[in-house]
């Protein structure tokens, strides 16, 4: 009986090991599942679609707009006039328009611009993009934050054809300043646009005669849906989805630039 026992050791022995290597197989198995999850999940969550990314990645820029334009009136003393806010056909804020070179300046910058619909509250927020170059002598890096005042249709429709060329297919003027100052109607004659920039903290009108101010049409895509915005969707109510991405910008247009008494607020 002894004998039988100690020649069934072996056997016993590679029972227990062909036992281990099996659980040991289950938990590297089971390991790799958690693993490959965890991986899904991360890169789920962390990256996203490339459509929601990219609606992140709008939304900031509408926040950002929309607390130039806030901060901007609410300086003392500084601000754009309220007169000409609420007589204003559109509004375009680009905050962070990038501006430097070495003897060849250019400008680049990327913001939002609304005009305003029949009854004259403000329609969808379209995103928009304004570069240009100057030549002169420049040595460094400016950032500016810029504003664009439209007194009428002028200005507007060629951007919704495509792109703006200031001081070509609109003329553009460095705007008055002052929150409680009076803006006559003769004023709005005089340009289709009232430009303004702030940079290291000093604000003042500026001229942006050659810069180019088109659609944004990749923005426009991936927060409204269409490949080339008309001016039907210039003019229309937000809603939905698109209504969360733009709605900082709305707001403050809202507050800082309600509807006027005049006929240029009613874009007439």
């Amino acid at each position: 009986m002894a004998v039988l026992i100690v020649m069934s050791l072996p056997g016993v022995i590679a029972q227990r090991e062909n036992k281990f290597k099996m659980k040991e197989s289950k938990r590297l198995l089971l390991t790799a599942t958690a693993a490959v999850g965890a991986f899904v999940f991360i890169a789920s969550t962390s990256f996203g679609s490339p459509s929601t990314a990219q609606q992140t990645d709008e939304g900031d820029r509408a926040e950002n707009a929309a607390s130039v334009l806030r901060e901007i009136m609410e300086a003392p003393d500084v601000a754009i006039p309220e007169d000409l806010l609420s007589r204003a056909y559109g509004i375009a804020v680009i905050p962070h328009v990038v501006k430097g070179a070495f003897g060849f300046g250019g400008r680049y910058g990327k913001g939002l611009i609304a005009q305003r619909n029949a009854d004259g509250g403000w329609g969808t927020p379209l995103f928009v993009q304004i570069s240009g170059g100057s030549f002169g002598f420049q040595i460094g890096v400016e950032a500016t934050d810029v504003i664009m005042v439209f007194t009428n249709s002028e200005g507007i429709e060629p951007l919704l054809r495509g792109q703006l060329k200031i001081g070509a297919d609109a003329s553009a003027t460095a705007g008055p300043v002052g929150r409680k100052a009076e803006v006559g109607t003769d004023i709005l004659l005089n340009s289709a646009i009232y430009s303004y920039s702030r940079a290291k903290g000093l604000f003042a009108g500026v001229a942006l005669d050659g810069a180019v101010l088109q659609l944004d049409d990749d923005a426009n895509e991936s927060v409204y849906g269409e490949t080339s915005v008309a001016a039907d969707l210039a003019t229309a109510r937000v809603g939905g989805t698109a209504a969360g991405v733009v709605g900082s910008f709305l707001r403050a247009l809202d507050t800082y630039a309600p509807l006027g008494t005049s006929d240029a607020a009613r874009g007439q």
